[in-house]
């Protein structure tokens, strides 16, 4: 499993022309979900992501996390993350989950972040999607488990 999180002033999804999610300041994370992936290593990594210390404190230092702030949170499903480059000049997503088991963990992924006190939107899962943040640092991350 692997997420990219960024921090953000704001980020929103427009899928067929309309904004479906946005938020304020908080976390895009873009959510990969491996073959063989588990909702153990999710809760972990749903976990992290909340308790993530990268916001400024009042002296300017990054050490608060996103429920400190009360942040929001925008989760997006993105298989591309899974894209093996090694070989060739075309990405292989063999190494990504199928559809069919990789959407219920998303969904779990949504519920999950909901649970840990922090607002959360989320996209469409399969849906072709525009994604627009204003990344505020920039602070990316990445993370797998």
């Amino acid at each position: 499993m692997k997420a990219v999180v960024q921090r953000v002033l704001s980020a929103s999804v427009t899928v067929d022309g309309k904004i479906i999610s946005s938020i304020g300041p908080g976390f895009l994370t873009l959510l990969g979900v491996a073959k063989g992936d588990t909702e153990v290593q999710l809760q972990k990594l749903i976990s992290k992501i909340a308790d993530l210390r990268v916001f400024p404190d009042a002296d300017g230092k990054m050490n608060l996390s996103l429920k400190d702030v009360k942040g929001e949170h925008l989760l997006v499903s993105q298989f591309t993350l899974l894209g093996d480059t090694s070989k060739g000049k075309r990405p292989s997503f063999i190494n990504a989950e199928s559809p069919a088991l990789a959407e219920p963990l998303y969904q779990k992924a949504l519920e999950l972040s909901q649970s840990a006190g922090i607002p959360t939107q989320g996209g469409i899962f399969g849906a072709d999607m525009k994604i627009a943040l204003l990344n505020d640092g920039p602070v990316t991350l990445l993370l797998e488990v």
